[in-house]
């Protein structure tokens, strides 16, 4: 049977005060990073502070927020940026971008890494296992929200969303990402990391895990009506993004596997 989406965007309004799921969501994210960073960080050994695990969730969700919002414009909307550079400042606007989210984090790490003067992999390694489930929460907040749907199906779970003009039955790709990006890929990458690994491994086992399965969901993803497919007509956005995460996390396994 075809559902059609009727999920309220607006969790709770007090007044002229609305509260969007999508930014409980947001704190659901860094809430669930903060308690697995607490739970890893209290193991004997662990070489993390209560103090340094509080930096680095806040600094990192500085990361998320700005490089999230950088990457959404310049990566999907560089014409309009042009047109209007302080467009990329309208955050109440919405518009975020993992990619974009990501490169603000290794940024934070790089910063973090010389100022506690740890080693870049060592913080990736710990972050690493953190993120999935925050994806999960973000890509809730996309299906409940009712934007980056699917393409059009006629499978039986299809979904219409209001938003879409056409009103075709799509695929509820947020739900795939959901499940694959954050839960499957979380259980993997913990799993992984719960045992001592060569520095860099974690990290580049949720770079490749995260590129493959942003690359496959991005198969019943519509593309951006304003960019459609590039890379030789045959690749979305999101897959073109994807290929240095899966490449430069193929390295690393690689790289680490060979290194005795």
């Amino acid at each position: 049977m075809i559902w059609h989406h009727e999920v309220d965007p607006i969790a709770l309004a007090i007044g002229p005060l609305q509260i969007h799921w999508y930014g409980i969501m947001y704190l659901i994210a860094f809430g669930s990073a903060w308690f697995l960073g607490g739970y890893r960080a209290s193991q004997p050994g662990s070489g993390w502070s209560e103090q340094q695990l509080s930096d680095l969730i806040f600094y990192g969700a500085m990361g998320v927020i700005l490089g999230g919002r950088m990457g959404y414009v310049l990566f999907y909307h560089f014409d309009y940026f042009l047109t209007d550079p302080l467009w990329l400042f309208a955050i109440w606007e919405g518009g975020m971008s993992f990619h974009g989210g990501l490169l603000g984090v290794i940024a934070v790490i790089a910063w973090f890494a010389r100022k506690q003067q740890k080693s870049l992999f060592e913080i990736g390694d710990f972050v690493a296992p953190l993120v999935p489930l925050g994806l999960a929460a973000g890509r809730m907040g996309n299906f409940i929200g009712g934007e980056l749907w699917g393409r059009a199906t006629d499978q039986s779970w299809g979904v219409i969303f209001p938003r879409a003009a056409d009103q075709l039955a799509r695929h509820p790709s947020q739900l795939y990402e959901a499940l694959l990006e954050g839960v499957l890929l979380f259980a993997i990458v913990w799993f992984y990391s719960g045992k001592a690994r060569k520095p860099g491994a974690v990290a580049g086992l949720f770079l490749l895990g995260y590129g493959l399965a942003r690359s496959f969901v991005e198969f019943f993803r519509e593309p951006d009506a304003h960019l459609g497919l590039i890379g030789f007509e045959l690749l979305s956005m999101g897959q073109l993004l994807s290929l240095p995460m899966i490449i430069g996390g193929f390295f690393l396994l690689l790289r680490r596997a060979s290194n005795s």
